[in-house]
Parts: C-alpha cells; structure tokens; sequence
C-alpha cells in the first residue's frame, strides 16, 4: 500500500543554470564538460509554469551546479516570483555581482544572498575557485553592503559561505574577520557536500570522489584540525559580533551509541535541474543520480505523487536508505 503523498511543497531549489564562470575543485562542473548559458539554463517559460503549479509556494532558491547570475532570465525570474509575495534567494561566487547587477537584485526584492567564499587569501581562494579573482571580492561586496544599508530593510540577507576542506580549514578564523571587515556579519560553514562513495571508483565519478577523499574533514587528525580551527573561529566571530553557524565534525548519536542519520527534504521541497528533470534534493550532485520525473513527460504535481518519489520516502525510512543517501553529509549529519 503506497503511503499518503505529502502536501505540495512550499519551497523548491531550482537550477536555473548549469553554466558556471569558474571551475572549483569541489564541484561536478570541473569534471563535466562546460554547458553554455542558453543550452545550459531553465527557461522562463518553465520558471513561470511552476510558480503557477504551485501557488502555496513560499520560498524558491534560485541554485544548482551553475553561477546563478549566468541565467538569462534570472532578474525576470526573481522580480515574477516577488510580485507573488515568493521569497528569493541564491549563492554566488560573486565574480560578476557589478554594481550594476548589485542595485537591481536589491530593488528586485532579493531575499537572501550567499556569497561562497572559501579562502581568506588570494592564494588559496583562487586556487579553490579556478578562474575568479580575490580582488573582485574585495570591490563587490563592500559595494553589496552598501546597497543593502541603503535599501534600509536589511534585504537581501548577505552570508559568507565556506566549504571546509584540509586545503583551506586554517583560514577560516581570517576569514570571519575578513567578513566583517567587508561588512557581512554572517559566515555560514559548511563540510563537502557527499563522498561519492555509490559511485563506481573507475566511473564518470571517480575524479570527484577522489578528489572528496582527500579534502573532507571527516576523520582522525582532520577531526581533531578542524575542531581547533572551528573554536579560534568562534571566537573571532565573538570579537567581531559574527554570527558564525559551524557544521557537525561527527555524526550525530543516539542515547545507544547508534548513528541517527536521516532527511525530511522528499516531504517538504524538491530539485529541478535547468532541463526540467525533478529530483529529491540537490546534494545528490549529477542529473544522472536520483532523478524521479521528467516536467517533459508529466508534471510537477504527478511526479510528486508519483511511484518513484513514494518509493523514493519509503527506503528514506529504513535502515537500508537509496544508494545515493548513504554518502550525504545532510543525511549524515555533518553538513
């Protein structure tokens, strides 16, 4: 007997481009050939048809593989879902938010925005974020700052995000302080996404799933690194009036000693990739993995009540999760 399907979904991820400027280590798009901005965006047309699927929506993040600020339609997209009352949010790396792109996002209505920053020094971050520039940073968003304090309602929400990895971990007290310096008083730090361990070791996956072997902080002396980092770090969030959100460096466990590991994301939002496949949940990283419906052959609506997404909840639940979970750090409990 199929179990209830869950009530549509107040917030969905989109990726509005799969398109990126730059080739960071830690993402799929370095290993994948590059897609250009038209080929490789979602239309406004199909941005419009699922803000209309679903009028209960509340909250879409504007975010997959790509560079948001890539997609064509992207200031379109942002000022349709706005007028609707939807809040809009997404990462960046930054790189092309100009002062011009800067002052319409925040008249459009932007309601949050993360900046991914993951080195405290051009040697680092520029190494990490192949192709960017750290100086860019440094212009943009101070200039971001203003335009907010301008606007007087504290909108956009502005983040710094840092992906902790054994090449950039020592950094992270600077870069709080760096943070302020620029004006943004919230540093959100995150682990690498998902190990890849479902994956075949020879397959199209085997260079990202070296590549998280060797930088996640997931054992041993990273542990022990990372623990030392993270608390200079609070303490320089203290300092400088931070609000500095740290990931778990273990996995979470019960009174037993057993691993409490789960996800509700199947229940309460979705991913659709820029060519319309629907998906659980961005941390599966590939259009290949985990992919339940198609918004070519059904729509939205059928998808999620459909078999695949019933089925998808059910193993969700078990002690025997689908494949691709197993390795999730959001599953995990250290993301």
């Amino acid at each position: 007997m199929q179990a209830p399907t869950p009530p549509a979904p107040r917030e969905l991820q989109l990726e509005v481009t799969a398109a990126c400027n730059l080739a960071c280590t830690m993402c799929l798009v370095s290993y994948r050939p590059k897609l250009g901005r038209k080929s490789g965006s979602m239309s406004l047309e199909l941005f419009r048809e699922l803000v209309a699927e679903l009028p209960g929506l509340e909250r879409i993040t504007l975010q997959g593989l790509g560079e948001p600020l890539l997609a064509p339609g992207i200031m379109d997209m942002i000022e349709h879902a706005a007028a609707r009352g939807i809040a809009m949010g997404f990462n960046t790396n930054g790189q092309l938010l100009t002062p011009e792109r800067t002052l319409r996002l925040v008249r459009a209505g932007l309601g949050w925005l993360h900046i991914s920053v993951d080195g405290a020094t051009a040697a680092t971050y520029e190494a990490i974020r192949a192709g960017a520039r750290f100086d860019r940073l440094h212009a943009h968003v101070p200039a971001l700052m203003r335009a907010v304090a301008e606007r007087g309602d504290g909108t956009p929400d502005v983040s710094i995000v840092f992906v902790a990895m054994r090449r950039n971990i020592d950094e992270l007290p600077q870069l709080v302080r760096l943070a302020a310096d620029w004006g943004v008083r919230k540093v959100r730090v995150q682990n690498l996404s998902h190990s890849f361990d479902d994956t075949d070791p020879s397959g199209s996956y085997a260079e990202i799933r070296r590549f998280a072997a060797e930088e996640a902080l997931w054992s041993g002396a990273d542990l022990r690194r990372a623990k030392r980092r993270f608390a200079e770090a609070r303490a320089v969030a203290e300092a400088v009036g931070c609000e500095l959100r740290l990931p778990r460096v273990e996995e979470p466990t019960g009174h037993e000693g057993e691993r409490l590991r789960g996800c509700d994301w199947p229940w309460r939002s979705a991913y659709v990739t820029h060519s319309g496949a629907v998906q659980p949940c961005c941390m599966v990283m590939g259009s290949d993995r985990a992919t339940l419906g198609d918004l070519e052959s059904a729509s939205f609506g059928e998808i999620w009540a459909g078999s695949g997404y019933s089925e998808f909840r059910r193993q969700l639940q078990t002690d025997t999760p689908p494949d691709v979970c197993r390795g999730c750090s959001l599953y995990r409990g250290v993301f």
